[in-house]
């Protein structure tokens, strides 16, 4: 990995420029600059990896404070957030950081940014393994969690709905509720089934399987008409034996990003991938998810543009 670490010399100019709080300190050549991460329900992937970005980033880019970690409702809150300024690195699904910046202007300096993709979320649907679902279409009269208002899981689920025929008006019940909260519903036997989005495996699904078995409904027969309607989305896997379910089921997956905003500078934004790129086997310890997280891919951030702090990274990686 190629050291940079100069390039954060600039940090308090760069804390300025973002509107963060910055306060030289005696114990660090660096500039004090305090950073708030938007990750998402304590029990999702988000969350695990974002403190342990935390430390990373504290630790590599002797950072004095570490930075703030907040449980949000997922990505429309996480990219609510960004725009007002209340956080400064978030975790974002591409179908809604793609929506938001459809709304921005390119000059907007809050308009979103990735520093990279960093893993694919894989839709869950999830039953107790004593239902009799076996796909969305039988989720007619059930008790459904679609996610927590303002999050991705919402997002996704009111779009796999609608092309399955289902609504919520006259087809089934629909509640919000974020993963901590359908996990206690479904143990409760207050609701049927529960949509997510999260890395494999996502810790709130696993704690669950190990009370109750589960089943996660199979998509196959959506696939292509979700792909026709939101090409952002990919056919993918869950292996057999994840959750002890007894079989692979084909389900979407979803491209994960850290997002920052436009304003960012540059060398903060350089030091940030670059302090996600060497924490890795940090990251994996707490979920497996992120020893997908790999150079070549995290590129692959379109429609959001890459910031030119992470541009000048990746081009650094490359062509050193």
């Amino acid at each position: 990995m190629v050291e940079r670490r100069a390039f954060l010399r600039g940090l308090l100019s760069g804390a300025a420029a973002l509107g963060l709080a910055g306060v030289p300190s005696c114990s660090s050549r660096f500039a004090d600059v305090r950073l708030t991460l938007a990750t998402g329900g304590t029990q999702g992937v988000y969350y695990n990896l974002g403190n342990a970005l935390a430390d990373a980033w504290q630790a590599r880019l002797d950072l004095v404070a570490r930075p703030t970690v907040l449980s949000t409702a997922g990505s429309v809150d996480n990219l609510d957030r960004l725009a007002d300024r209340t956080a400064d690195v978030v975790f974002s699904q591409v179908d809604t950081a793609a929506a938001r910046l459809a709304r921005t202007t390119a000059d907007d300096p809050r308009s979103p940014r990735a520093l990279a993709r960093i893993y694919d979320d894989v839709v869950h649907v999830v039953v107790p393994a004593s239902s009799a679902a076996t796909g969305l279409a039988d989720l007619r009269g059930a008790r459904v969690s679609v996610g927590a208002p303002d999050s991705g899981v919402q997002v996704i689920a009111e779009r796999l709905l609608g092309v399955a025929g289902l609504s919520p008006a006259t087809d089934f019940q629909a509640v919000q509720l974020g993963i901590n909260d359908s996990v206690d519903a479904v143990l409760r036997g207050e609701i049927d089934a529960f949509f997510w989005s999260g890395g494999l495996p996502t810790r709130g699904v696993s704690a669950l399987a190990e009370s109750l078995p589960i089943r996660l409904l199979n998509l196959e027969d959506l696939i292509t008409p979700v792909r026709a309607a939101y090409p952002e989305y990919a056919a993918g896997t869950v292996p057999a034996r994840t959750y002890d379910i007894p079989d692979p089921i084909t389900t979407l997956l979803v491209r994960n990003f850290l997002i920052v905003r436009a304003e960012m500078p540059d060398d903060v934004a350089d030091a940030l991938v670059e302090g996600l790129f060497a924490a890795q086997e940090e990251l994996a310890a707490v979920s497996p998810a992120a020893l997908t997280i790999d150079l070549r891919a995290a590129i692959g951030t379109q429609p959001v543009p890459l910031h030119p702090g992470a541009e000048r990274f990746f081009r650094t990686e490359k062509d050193p």
